[in-house]
């Protein structure tokens, strides 16, 4: 007969330190609570600001012991390094599906599609309020910083896609700079986070009304 070992842990108590078997913690479970404490944390942000808000109101917003949030995160800068990842991801996913479509949409109707589904991701879990201060943060944290550059970029290469299938489809100038235009319509998506979290929600076809006669328009300089 075989003997199965079960792994145990070594708790003490004020008399002894005795065997006790240690819970099996699913990916499902690990996964559920690392969003709560997100999420816990976005609330607190949204309140109080980043920088005024303590891991203890994180853990009170939780309702999680000690030992329960930091066995996800040590501090305050790895949660919002987190939210910042995650938000970025979705981000990108969100442009990934949008690209997905044989038949490219016209750019407006892309870049409706994107904030709308932004947009809606914010009033479900609020995050636009937190992303400007993420922002904030870029310029003193430099592991931040390069997961934020690193998202930035991955986000260029999926709108350089974006306007090469419009090159290819003859329906933008074969020369036109694609690195350039895809930074304009990053700071174009930017703007519309930024005036969310400063004035409040923003109504999309609104905001996108205002490109369109831009984009029909001849406003530049003649060339020389």
């Amino acid at each position: 007969m075989s003997i199965v070992m079960r792994p145990t842990s070594i708790v003490k108590n004020e008399r002894s330190f005795y065997n006790v078997d240690m819970p099996k913690v699913s990916s499902e479970h690990r996964a559920a609570q690392r969003q709560r404490i997100l999420d816990a944390a976005r609330r607190c942000f949204m309140r109080e600001g980043f920088h005024a808000t303590s891991m203890q109101d994180i853990l009170t917003e939780a309702q999680l012991s000690a030992g329960g949030l930091y066995l996800y995160f040590k501090s305050k800068e790895e949660i919002i390094e987190a939210i910042a990842v995650d938000t970025l991801a979705f981000f990108s996913a969100t442009l990934e599906e949008l690209l997905a479509s044989d038949d490219l949409p016209p750019l407006d109707v892309v870049l409706s599609n994107a904030l709308r589904i932004l947009r809606d991701r914010d009033r479900e879990q609020p995050t636009f309020r937190v992303v400007v201060q993420v922002w904030g943060e870029v310029g003193r944290a430099r592991r931040l910083a390069v997961q934020v550059a690193e998202a930035q970029m991955r986000t260029r290469e999926l709108l350089g896609r974006l306007i090469e299938g419009y090159q290819a489809r003859g329906d933008l100038d074969p020369d036109a700079p694609v690195e350039r235009i895809a930074q304009m319509l990053i700071a174009i998506m930017m703007g519309y986070v930024a005036q969310c979290a400063l004035l409040g929600d923003t109504d999309v076809d609104a905001f996108v009304a205002g490109l369109r006669p831009l984009l029909d328009a001849r406003l530049r300089a003649p060339s020389e």
